[in-house]
């Protein structure tokens, strides 16, 4: 039943939000263009509900000649690719806002487990473990608002899983609250950061 409820109201908010951003939407739009070559839009391949992939959409932060499918963590130099426009959309998490059109469409909703890169093998593994596939990925989740680009793949999958868990109207609105607070704090926002394993984290420590 819970689901029903939820599809209604992240349809509602996403037809009101997409309302009342539409001028952020058109500023964003005109810096982005003004800032450097490309279109404004950036779609890359995701991991939807039961595994289903998706093209999620995001405002582009950064360069065309990135490389493609790869997930900034993998960059030698992730700063190097990213536009002087891209790094505020990313600490603001402007980069964002076209997910709505995703929420919109059925392809995810407001609360859920971010969604995983197709190519994020071991990420998608971890979160089997924990049925996180059950569900609509999000536009932010549990993980997101405890530590986000700080943390490893394994710590990322077990909060996601104790999402899957407490799954509910009381966990969601932890997870929609919670994220205004992160986002003006830029919690856990780490250009490279995340994609190790706690495992591989540690031998990479013992190396050094």
């Amino acid at each position: 039943m819970y689901i029903k409820v939820k599809r209604l109201l992240d349809t509602i908010l996403a037809m009101v939000g997409l309302i009342l951003l539409a001028p952020v939407f058109l500023v964003l739009i005109i810096a982005i263009k003004i800032d450097s070559k490309g279109p404004i839009l950036f779609r890359q391949k995701r991991i939807g509900k039961d595994k289903v992939p998706f093209n999620i959409l995001k405002f582009r932060t950064m360069r065309i000649d990135t490389p493609k499918d790869t997930p900034t963590h993998l960059l030698a130099d992730p700063s190097q690719y990213i536009t002087t426009m891209g790094k505020f959309l990313r600490k603001t998490s402007l980069d964002e806002l076209p997910q709505i059109f995703n929420i919109l469409v059925g392809q995810m909703a407001i609360v859920g487990p971010r969604p995983a890169l197709w190519n994020q093998y071991d990420l998608i593994e971890e979160r089997d473990k924990y049925n996180v596939h059950d569900v609509l990925p999000g536009l932010t989740g549990w993980a997101q608002i405890n530590g986000r680009d700080e943390l490893p793949i394994d710590v990322k999958a077990r909060l996601d899983g104790e999402y899957i868990k407490k799954f509910g109207a009381k966990m969601d609105l932890k997870c929609f609250f919670g994220t205004f607070l992160s986002v003006l704090r830029s919690d856990g926002v780490v250009e490279g950061g995340t994609g190790t394993t706690e495992h591989a984290e540690q031998k990479t420590k013992e190396s050094i």
